[in-house]
């Protein structure tokens, strides 16, 4: 008898969301988790509305982490022209390390088993998952979910295709203390990328953005390319220039891949940045991870219930749900990052935009979902 009925790989927000649900409905679940909590991540730490439901029917509503409210969103070109309307839903900040720490706690009092573990090899034979850690741990489930991450060792012993190819980006991310609106998400965008700003709990405000690494290489270190380049965007130069950092310094991730990856891989059902990542322009990265693993606990438990005949139509079904889901915003992803990274048509967006500003919670509803309804 296998020793869970899932195994999760990754113990970020996709996996920590769908092992409550998994958990809620009675199965026995095991998430392997490979760094200790709680810790900070590279991330925007901005989640739309549209999955407070959601994870309001789990236990976990984000509300008693005191999260800061956010209802408008501003959009600048390199040049400091700006717009700014109402943001469709509505969303919260609320940083990694402490929703990650507080959704980890759910899933061990809902019962959980929580590894400590890296995953080294997963096989698939006669119907059953074969996990291998680096701790000598040998498990087996029948389902296994990848959670872990945007790009990880465990994507190149599976043989994923985008784990071969070079990504031009890097992401960097900081707290910081000091002055900025409540209420409010900016996408700033400067040469060679775009950042975003907003605050989480305790007034802290997050900074995170993304670069090409053709951009950056350019310069010596971190602070040099943010007084250089950054700092020609006049509202990236303001919030810099009057915060203090709260981290020693920043995080950095590299090799950030917005290739197309496979959603159902070796029998795995992906999840969050695993099965896909949308441009961090659009700021809707955490509420997507949320939704997928939605998806995929929905899907094992018909599975389990006797609503899918068999594994390949659950696969089947997985792939077809997450498309459906998100591929229309990953698309409006894609052509608002491509646009935005073309000065002078950037610029005319911009021009229109402050002309007929009602356009651009238009254009925010396209990479955002509709609340879940549960």
């Amino acid at each position: 008898m296998p020793e869970a009925d899932v195994i999760i790989v990754g113990g970020g927000l996709a996996g920590l969301t769908g092992a409550l649900h998994l958990l809620r409905a009675g199965l026995r679940v095991i998430v392997i988790e490979k760094y200790p909590f709680p810790r900070h991540k590279v991330c925007g730490e901005y989640i739309s509305n549209e999955v407070l439901p959601y994870l309001q029917w789990l236990g976990a509503d984000p509300g008693v982490l005191q999260p800061a409210r956010i209802d408008r969103v501003r959009i600048s070109a390199v040049s400091g022209k700006s717009v700014e309307a109402g943001l469709p839903l509505g969303g919260f900040g609320v940083s990694r390390y402490l929703l990650d720490q507080f959704l980890m706690q759910r899933v061990v009092a809902a019962g959980g088993t929580l590894l400590e573990d890296t995953v080294t090899d997963i096989s698939f034979e006669n119907d059953l998952f074969r996990v291998i850690t680096a701790l000598d741990q040998e498990l087996s489930a029948r389902f296994v979910i990848g959670a872990y991450g945007k790009r990880a060792g465990l994507d190149q012993q599976l043989s994923r295709g985008f784990s071969s190819q070079k990504s031009p980006w890097l992401a960097v991310k900081s707290h910081y203390e000091g002055d900025f609106p409540d209420g409010l998400v900016a996408l700033h965008n400067f040469m060679g990328g775009y950042c975003g700003v907003s605050k989480v709990e305790n007034n802290i405000i997050n900074i995170c953005y993304l670069v090409s690494y053709d951009s950056f290489r350019r310069f010596k270190n971190i602070t040099a390319h943010q007084q250089e380049v950054l700092y020609r965007n006049p509202h990236l130069k303001a919030v810099l220039e009057h915060s203090r950092p709260l981290f020693e310094r920043p995080l950095t991730i590299s090799q950030v891949s917005f290739a197309e990856k496979q959603k159902v891989d070796k029998h795995i059902l992906m999840t969050g940045d695993t099965a896909g990542l949308i441009h961090p322009l659009c700021g809707n990265g955490m509420a997507m991870a949320i939704h997928s693993a939605k998806i995929a606990a929905e899907q094992i438990l018909a599975f389990f219930s006797g609503q899918q005949s068999s594994r390949e139509e659950l696969e089947m079904n997985y792939a077809g749900a997450w498309k459906k889901a998100f591929n229309k915003r990953i698309q409006a992803g894609k052509i608002l990052s491509a646009v935005f990274r073309k000065q002078e048509l950037a610029a005319g967006i911009m021009s229109g935009l402050v002309l007929f500003p009602a356009l651009l919670p238009v254009i925010v509803r396209q990479t955002h979902g509709k609340p879940f309804k549960m």
